[in-house]
């Protein structure tokens, strides 16, 4: 058995979950992992697969592209690269850093920027965008993985200049207390 990674990207329509578990079923295979999410009208979809070693890269990719061609949609599979041992973070913390301000360009590129100049990883990232300058309809949620040894304060002190030069509020919280404040 070998892992392989499947995205699905095109107009959401009702299906595409069931279309592309099905085909995976089919060559015996299981899903393992799955991230979707619409974004105004379109669909996009990752799913880590475990397949029989026997089904292979073009196989696969053949099989997802023929279903898939009927609903519209592009499909992207590759083979699971696991990380090597070097490049491997052996432990990290895992914090919500939260923006709010008015949208303009550039916003997601220039936090993102701060936030990799730490070696910090971003796991999730959901951006709403509503325009304008209401900065309550413009949010941006990054978690992110703190790697072991950061130096925190020298970390928070450049969101926090970077967001002032933004016009962004920002809040940077541990995952624990974001979950526990945000529980619904």
């Amino acid at each position: 058995m070998h892992k392989m990674v499947v995205s699905i990207l095109g107009p959401d329509r009702p299906g595409i979950i069931a279309a592309v578990a099905k085909c995976l079923l089919e060559v015996d295979g299981n899903i393992e992992n799955v991230a979707q999410t619409i974004l105004q009208s379109e669909f996009s979809g990752t799913f880590i697969a475990l397949v029989p070693e026997s089904v292979t890269l073009s196989v696969l990719g053949q099989k997802l592209n023929r279903v898939m061609e009927d609903l519209n949609m592009r499909v992207f599979v590759k083979k699971l690269t696991e990380p090597d041992a070097a490049s491997a973070v052996k432990y990290c913390e895992q914090f919500v850093i939260t923006t709010r301000g008015p949208d303009r360009k550039g916003l997601v590129a220039a936090i993102t920027a701060v936030i990799a100049s730490f070696g910090v990883n971003v796991t999730n990232l959901q951006a709403v965008f509503k325009g304008g300058d209401d900065p309550s309809r413009n949010i941006m949620i990054y978690e992110v993985e703190l790697p072991e040894g950061i130096a925190m304060e020298k970390f928070t002190t450049a969101l926090r200049n970077k967001a002032a030069e933004l016009d962004l509020k920002i809040s940077i919280q541990h995952r624990d207390v974001f979950k526990a404040i945000n529980r619904v």
